[in-house]
């Protein structure tokens, strides 16, 4: 069997903001502006300031604005869908992303699905996963489109193959598994609770760890030349598959970290600057057929 190939994200993520700075440079150039993300942070969560910050200086970075709106622990869910509200009416802003987790009084749902069709550009919103769903066009959950992304990227067809996706998060597990249906992958959505988890796993071609549990998904699981997403990031640098023990025997493996996670930046990135051009992220298989 040939050696496992490193899916790297890193690189791949690096390849796409560069193209998305290109096309930013040239259209503020042509004189049509420059987009905006505009992200909302509620509370004081430590990692999720990290984490908004490096979307900050992501946007920077590819000639991107950005907006950062920070409201107070304490905010109410209507004073949260007010501040939503704007965003949605304000012509300058092209994408809107509302960092999870919320603090516990919040209806993050309702939160998400007040955010405009045409800014959903972290695709959270139940009518962007409707049309996922649909197969139609809209914006993708970032974390999904990204390893859906590296999956084309080096040239892995998914089409006739089995595919096992672990967790079943309506902005990972389940839309990765209607990506991969789209693809014309066979898929089984499984979760921490499903019946002989193991076995299931042993027959996948492509397996995805999106269950939030470090290495959940054990090395002896996976068959040999598995293609293996890992989507998790937990305490101690590991994801939700043991992938330091699994990587030899795949085919193709994303590394934790360097893998999966900066590819979703990247796609976040590019999906406002879809917005920015009018335009929804294009679909994943035009000639998909729904037989």
């Amino acid at each position: 069997m040939k050696s496992s190939i490193l899916l790297d994200g890193k690189a791949i993520s690096e390849k796409i903001r560069n193209r998305i700075q290109e096309t930013l440079a040239k259209a503020k150039a042509d004189g049509k502006g420059i987009p905006t993300l505009a992200t909302i942070l509620v509370g004081n969560n430590p990692a999720s300031e990290t984490y908004v910050n490096m979307k900050v200086k992501a946007c920077e970075k590819v000639g991107m604005n950005s907006r950062y709106i920070r409201l107070k622990e304490e905010t109410t869910t209507e004073e949260l869908l007010t501040e939503i509200r704007k965003l949605n009416a304000d012509p300058s802003i092209n994408g809107i992303l509302l960092q999870h987790p919320v603090p516990h009084q919040i209806d993050e749902r309702k939160a998400f699905d007040e955010i405009a069709l045409e800014k959903d550009v972290d695709g959270v919103t139940t009518i962007s996963f409707g049309k996922l769903s649909m197969d139609s066009e809209a914006y993708y959950p970032c974390t999904p489109y990204g390893m859906v992304l590296l999956l084309q990227e080096y040239g892995i067809d998914v089409t006739g193959k089995h595919a096992v996706v672990v967790g079943r998060s309506p902005i990972l597990g389940k839309p990765m598994a209607i990506m991969l249906t789209n693809l014309n992958a066979t898929v089984t959505l499984c979760h921490s609770k499903t019946k002989d988890l193991p076995e299931l796993v042993k027959q996948a071609d492509i397996v995805v760890g999106a269950v939030g549990k470090p290495e959940f998904i054990q090395a002896d699981w996976i068959k040999e030349g598995a293609v293996i997403l890992d989507a998790g990031y937990n305490v101690g640098n590991v994801g939700d598959i043991e992938v330091s023990k699994a990587k030899d025997k795949s085919s193709y493996y994303t590394p934790v970290p360097g893998g999966v996670g900066p590819m979703t930046i990247s796609v976040l990135l590019l999906q406002t600057m879809y917005s920015f051009l009018g335009q929804f992220s294009p679909k994943l298989d035009s000639h998909a057929s729904n037989r």
